[in-house]
């Protein structure tokens, strides 16, 4: 049973609140990395208070190096960043925790923040408001040609989410939007084919059967 990393109390399973001195604790993940300054002044400009963004490198294989602002904790990340970092941070899962994803999400979600569109640290441009996965309770500032701004707590938030199988649900859902796409196509081309091969026949009856056959199907 894991324990309070504050006063080693055992923890209620699937929460990280502790019960007995009420601190929230982290999930049990090896994704918080030691880093370095590599630049303390990047041409990058922090998007919620305009600062000068810091760029670091963390202490990962390979080694990833990713914008910060030292006064707000906020995160920029080039494009696939964000991905390399949950891959590399949080060991393979392969169940999902619905209890325990629904407590990180309820424990992390921040009721009280002002929705605002952000501008990119690089163009200037404003960011679109993007939810990052299926449930992962995080709206990224994402400019697509740049990259995706994170705020100070939620790349905590979205390493929780993937070590309680966020991912797992996310990479579901993502199959079956292509398969949801991919029927209509797929019948409207059996159609085609239904119509050639009775176009040619008298047996009308038939024809009209096939095609109200299969559009049920589409919509099943």
């Amino acid at each position: 049973m894991a324990k309070c990393q504050s006063c080693s109390a055992p923890l209620p399973a699937n929460t990280q609140h502790c019960s007995y001195c009420g601190v929230r604790n982290d999930v049990d993940i090896h994704g918080k990395h030691d880093y370095r300054i590599v630049e303390r002044e990047s041409p990058r400009i922090c998007p919620e208070c305009n600062a000068i963004l810091q760029s670091i490198e963390l202490d990962i294989e390979p080694p990833l190096q990713i914008e910060r602002c030292g006064t707000c904790y906020g995160l920029f990340f080039d494009p696939g960043e964000v991905e390399a970092l949950l891959e590399s941070s949080v060991m393979p899962v392969f169940s999902v925790n619905l209890e325990l994803l629904g407590n990180i999400n309820q424990d992390r979600y921040r009721r009280d923040k002002t929705v605002k569109y952000l501008k990119c640290p690089v163009c200037g441009t404003l960011m679109n408001r993007v939810v990052f996965g299926h449930r992962s309770g995080v709206v990224i500032d994402q400019c697509i040609s740049h990259g995706v701004w994170l705020d100070g707590g939620e790349i905590s938030h979205l390493l929780e989410w993937k070590k309680a199988g966020g991912q797992i649900l996310d990479r579901k859902k993502q199959a079956e939007r292509r398969q949801k796409q991919r029927r209509p196509a797929d019948s409207r081309a059996e159609i085609e084919v239904l119509m050639e091969r009775y176009g040619k026949q008298d047996n009308q009856a038939d024809l009209l059967e096939s095609v109200a056959s299969l559009i049920f199907n589409v919509f099943e």
